[in-house]
């Protein structure tokens, strides 16, 4: 079981904090595309066979994948801001690594270093829900959410930019730059966040994690090169399976789990990462799509004969229509809830796959194509953190979000094995090279579509919430927002804590306990002794007191959607209080 303590009291958040969390995802993004313009060239590049470059590629989503739920697990137990300094640390050394050498092996070592910055997403979000207030929470985490393709799309037309002007080992020395950057600005503008999981960190989980993400990734990322029926594609795929199974049923049996199986098996968990994997899918197809039929030359009948870098400002646009998505579907998720956003996000995307069927003729279509789709995927994004936050503890913030991330990082793993099996399959072969049709470009978008409908069915199944409580903006001035906080303590329980002579005690630490044995909340009292803490829903909870010099207190109350005053007297043993 996991629980939280609070090592220091919260530090109220800056203004800075959310752009240079959301500057943190964006780097990340630019990482992950820094070689898109490159990928044609990197055989010659690094003097290897085309099937040996694509473990440049390979080697990130691999790191990345492991990386991401390690860090946020590691960010709940010893600081989400030193883990998030960590991982942008590694991914510098890494790029370095990388921009020093033409060598195979090499590029590799540090590519799959720079995955390790995957991990900044999640610890980002958690460091969010962890310090900022509540009204601003909602379209915070929709920014950072969807920083990946915000960074994702601006990183295309400037890598194109640098990589057809300069020499390509530029592109790394960028990347450094550019994290050394996001590392000075979080140690001026973001604060540590107070909040720590109890435990111990689970290495022996972390191990088993580890491996079956690795044999299940590489099958799906190579399998078009080794023979989707091969021996080595169906015996790493059955490798996975049982190591996965193993792993499971340790976690299940582990007092601290790196990734609690219990709390990911509950509908909201379940359907958001599930649905997660869906938007992944249906997110990469038009990264795919769209660059090469706007660099495919008008000679082919269908190509748009574009530059590398004009190919890249007119998907651009799918980027920045992700940012600015951000305040509205904080918005729409205070009005109607981060599910039906998620909804609408999905529906929005299918109209841009079912319209870019027919927009595939001229350049300005492909950018109406990427507004589109940008605007769907932006909302879908921006509520998947919100679903998660909203259904695990504070505790669990950081690993529940990088196992989400993970999800969507199998689904675009699983976008461009199958995508680019499409597009190879259909490709007609040109003076011996094999270039890529319309037909195989309209079956990539038919593909984007069935996972967008399969996404729909399972945020269908996602349970309904009443409000947004602790995730979402439902205020849209400070007065509001000092009502709603008025409103939301009058849900929950308020009172004092008193010491031995009859004294407040300042700084002591509360934890409100629901009926399963987990946190439900938790808080600091004030100077006078006071503490407030909302409650996710009615029901029989315990309301645990400690401080230093103090015995522990704890008392039963039942919340029946009114407030409850109970007062907490370290002096004095444990007794349930009627409420």
């Amino acid at each position: 079981m996991t629980h939280t303590t609070i090592d220091q009291p919260p530090r109220r958040a800056g203004g800075a904090v959310v752009p240079v969390l959301a500057f943190a995802g964006i780097v990340v993004a630019v990482m992950q595309t820094l070689l898109v313009p490159v990928i044609k060239d990197l055989p010659q590049l690094l003097h290897t066979a085309p099937s040996n470059a694509t473990w440049v590629l390979t080697s990130t989503l691999l790191s990345g994948a492991v990386a991401t739920p390690i860090m946020g697990r590691l960010g709940d137990l010893y600081g989400k801001r030193r883990m998030l300094i960590l991982s942008l640390a590694v991914m510098v050394v890494g790029a370095l690594v990388s921009a020093l050498t033409s060598q195979l092996l090499t590029m590799i070592v540090g590519r799959t270093l720079q995955g390790f910055a995957m991990g900044a997403i999640p610890l980002g979000i958690g460091l969010m829900r962890d310090m900022l207030p509540r009204e601003r929470l909602g379209s915070a985490m929709a920014l950072m959410s969807s920083s990946i393709g915000v960074g994702g799309g601006l990183a295309l037309p400037a890598a194109a930019l640098v990589a057809q002007h300069t020499d390509w080992h530029a592109l790394f020395y960028g990347a450094a730059g550019l994290g050394v950057l996001s590392i000075g600005l979080t140690l001026l503008a973001v604060p540590e966040s107070p909040m720590r999981a109890e435990g111990s960190f689970d290495l022996l989980g972390a191990v088993g994690l580890s491996g079956g993400l690795v044999l299940l990734l590489l099958p799906i990322t190579k399998g078009s090169d080794w023979g989707w029926s091969s021996g080595t594609t169906l015996g790493l795929f059955a490798a996975s399976l049982v190591v996965l199974v193993l792993w499971g049923l340790y976690e299940l049996r582990s007092q601290a789990p790196l990734v609690d199986l219990r709390t990911t098996a509950r509908p909201a968990v379940l359907f958001t990462n599930l649905a997660s994997i869906m938007v992944g899918v249906a997110f990469y197809v038009v990264s795919l799509v769209l660059p090469q039929l706007l660099q495919l030359p008008k000679a082919t009948g269908y190509g748009l004969g574009q530059s590398m870098v004009v190919a890249g400002l007119c998907v651009a646009p799918l980027g920045l229509t992700m940012m600015f998505t951000a305040p509205v579907y904080a918005r729409l998720s205070a009005r109607y809830g981060p599910r039906t956003t998620l909804i609408i996000g999905l529906l929005v995307i299918a109209i841009g796959y079912g319209g870019g069927l027919g927009l595939m003729d001229a350049a300005w279509q492909t950018i109406v194509t990427s507004v589109i789709l940008g605007a769907g995927i932006g909302l879908a994004y921006s509520s998947l953190p919100a679903l998660i936050v909203g259904a695990v503890p504070a505790s669990e913030t950081g690993a529940a979000n990088g196992l989400n991330t993970l999800m969507r990082s199998i689904g675009t793993s699983v976008s461009s094995a199958v995508v680019g099996m499409v597009l190879a399959n259909t490709a007609q072969n040109a003076g011996g090279v094999a270039i890529p049709t319309m037909h195989g470009f309209r079956v990539s978008f038919l593909i984007a579509t069935a996972a967008v409908a399969v996404g729909l069915l399972l945020a269908l199944f996602l349970p309904r919430a009443p409000r947004p409580q602790h995730t979402q903006l439902r205020a849209s001035s400070e007065e509001d927002a000092v009502l709603e906080r008025a409103e939301q303590v009058l849900r929950g329980f308020r009172g004092r804590v008193l010491g031995a002579d009859g004294a407040p005690v300042a700084r002591a630490k509360v934890t409100l306990i629901d009926r399963r044995g987990r946190q439900a909340g938790a808080t600091v009292t004030d100077e006078d002794g006071g503490y407030v803490l909302a409650v996710p829903a009615q029901g029989a909870y315990v309301l645990a007191a400690k401080a230093s010099g103090h015995g522990p207190r704890a008392s039963a109350a039942t919340h029946s959607g009114e407030e409850r005053a109970v007062e907490l007297d370290l002096s004095l043993p444990g007794q349930t209080v009627s409420a």
